[in-house]
Order: C-alpha cells, then sequence, then structure tokens
C-alpha cells in the first residue's frame, strides 16, 4: 500500500505541486485577497522559521502591509540578516527577532511563558519552522529530532500562546505542513518510529506533517474563538528543500516552485480577509481546501486513534509546562 501512496501522491505532484501546477491554479485566485493595500498595520504576526525560504517571504508579506512582525528562529544572525532586509524592502521597522529552537522543549515553553507575561499583542501565529534530519538523532529528553521540532515544537508553542491569541480579534494560527503527510496514516502506537528496522527521515517527516494535520483538526475543536488552518507550499526551491533532500532538488529543480510561490498560501491564510471565510481546521493548497487522504489510500485514522494521539501529545506537553 505504501508503494501505491507513493506513486499516486508523486503523480499528483509532478500535476499540482509544481512550478506549472502554482501557475495554473493561480488563475482562478482573487488578486484583492493579497492587494498591497490589504492593511495588517494593527495586527502582530509572528513566524517562525522566518529568517529563510517561505517564512522570509510570509514575514515580508505581511511587512510590506505595516503588520508588526515577530521571527522566531534558531539561527540569530541569519535572523537578524533577515530583519534588515525585510525593514529595507517593506520600510517597515516594527520586525523584532526572538532566538528559539523549537526542537529545546523546555525553551519554547519558556519563550511562550515570557511573551506572554510581556503583554505584547499576538494576533496571527504561522508555525511554519521545522527540520527533516535523514539520520535518527534522539534529544536529552529522549525524543526523536524530526518530532521533537515539527510535532511537539509546533504543538507546545501553539498551545502556550493560546492566552495571548484569544485576547486579539480574529486570532489566527496557521501550520506550514507537507504534501508528503498523504502518504502516511496517523501512527500513534510508534508515532517516534522507534521499532522501524531502518530510520528513514523522509518518512519521518511525513508522519509529523500528517500529525500536524491531526494536531490542527483538533485544535479548530477545542479552541472554536481561533481560527486554524494547516497547507501545503508545494515543491518549493528553498534552502531547506536544497539541504535536506539533495538528490529530489537536482532532479526537480527546474520544475519546482519559488519560495514566493510556496509561501503564497500561508501568507492568503494569514493576511485575507477571505480566509478567515472558510472553516477552521482545514488542509489548503493553493489558496483551496483539500482532501487530507489520496484515494484509496488507507491513511483514515478513527476518532479514537486521533484521541489517542492528542491525548499523549498533551501528556508529554504537560511534563515541559509543569517545570
Amino acid at each position: 500500500m505504501s508503494f501505491y501512496r507513493n506513486v499516486v501522491w508523486f503523480a499528483r505532484g509532478m500535476k499540482d505541486y509544481t512550478k506549472g501546477g502554482y501557475e495554473s491554479a493561480s488563475k482562478h485566485f482573487n488578486p484583492a485577497d493579497l492587494d498591497l493595500n490589504v492593511d495588517c498595520s494593527e495586527k502582530s504576526y509572528m513566524i517562525t522559521g522566518g529568517n529563510s525560504g517561505i517564512g522570509k517571504c510570509i514575514a515580508l508579506d505581511i511587512a510590506k502591509r505595516g503588520g508588526t512582525v515577530h521571527l522566531v528562529c534558531r539561527n540569530k544572525k541569519s535572523a537578524q540578516e533577515a530583519q534588515t532586509e525585510i525593514k529595507k524592502a517593506s520600510g517597515n521597522n516594527n520586525v523584532h527577532v526572538h532566538s528559539l529552537d523549537l526542537s529545546d522543549s523546555k525553551g519554547v515553553v519558556e519563550f511562550s511563558r515570557k511573551f506572554v507575561e510581556s503583554g505584547t499583542q499576538l494576533n496571527v501565529l504561522v508555525n511554519n519552522a521545522g527540520c527533516m534530519i535523514n539520520n535518527r538523532e534522539v534529544d536529552a529528553n529522549g525524543n526523536e529530532k524530526n518530532f521533537a521540532t515539527n510535532t511537539l515544537g509546533t504543538h507546545l508553542l501553539t498551545t502556550t500562546l493560546i492566552p495571548v491569541l484569544s485576547k486579539s480579534s480574529q486570532p489566527r494560527v496557521i501550520i506550514v505542513s507537507s504534501g508528503g503527510m498523504l502518504v502516511q496514516k496517523l501512527n500513534v502506537d510508534d508515532w517516534q518510529l522507534e521499532k522501524e528496522k531502518k530510520f528513514d527521515g523522509t518518512m519521518a517527516y511525513a508522519q509529523n506533517k500528517r500529525q500536524q494535520v491531526v494536531m490542527t483538526e483538533q485544535y479548530a475543536k477545542k479552541y472554536p474563538n481561533i481560527h486554524f488552518s494547516v497547507m501545503h507550499p508545494g515543491w518549493a526551491d528553498t534552502p531547506a528543500v536544497r539541504s535536506s533532500m539533495p538528490e529530489f532538488y537536482e532532479k526537480m529543480k527546474d520544475r519546482l516552485r519559488t519560495a514566493e510561490q510556496g509561501a503564497d498560501t500561508a501568507s492568503w491564510l494569514a493576511i485575507s480577509d477571505a480566509a478567515l471565510k472558510q472553516s477552521s481546521g482545514l488542509f489548503f493548497e493553493d489558496r483551496r481546501s483539500v482532501s487530507t487522504h489520496l484515494p484509496l489510500a488507507w491513511t483514515h485514522s478513527t476518532k479514537e486513534e486521533e484521541a489517542k494521539f492528542m491525548a499523549k501529545l498533551e501528556a508529554l506537553a504537560d511534563e515541559f509546562m509543569k517545570n
């Protein structure tokens, strides 16, 4: 079944996830949704991984419209360089840098607590940062690094910022996921792939992205006053793709979307009024909601499995939130 999923997914990707797929889809976009006249000046946006690639493009889109931008990045030096570039390109000086490694669970909780206690406004959170580590690495807490960053880090940041998001008008949370999750069924019993004979970083990443989709759906139910969405940027030419998937990049580099094209839907979800007309908890590609499963792929999970996954995730998160 996994072979079937991979074949169907790649065929779909060649049609929809490439530069050509974006160009075809964009013919149906409403240009007014992301017109530069859309005003973000009274709002505050936090973008993880905003120092390069898709995150940087989202940050620039917001800054150009006058929004206050908080770049949350692991590499402080590159974040400061991005800050300078965004300020110069947008003419907006309300661009701030925060140093944070999302794989550091205790650090995420500490950062969020300080941010909430500071009284700083936050209208929109864009969970863009992620990683794909191809060799199995375990952190000091016993968590696999991809999981610690993509799943646990995203969950901790999102849930600990709920108090400040809830205070704002029309708050939103966007998670930048991946269409790669379509080849994975939620794995509740081996969610960090410890039982695999041979660790596959690509499949670990895809499992994390499936987890993010389930998380988004569950958040939407638990926090009805916040608009949640999760999206696939398509196959885009970013530093992360070049470093984590060099073979894929070499084969596909002439077909890849630009980082700006990859960021388009995330920016649309973060900025446009049209996005708020969509139901909370949906999965998006190219400004439209799409199915989270391939046809006949047997990737659907039961309500019981999803509840078990969230209970395990919340129990793990509680260990760091108590300290």
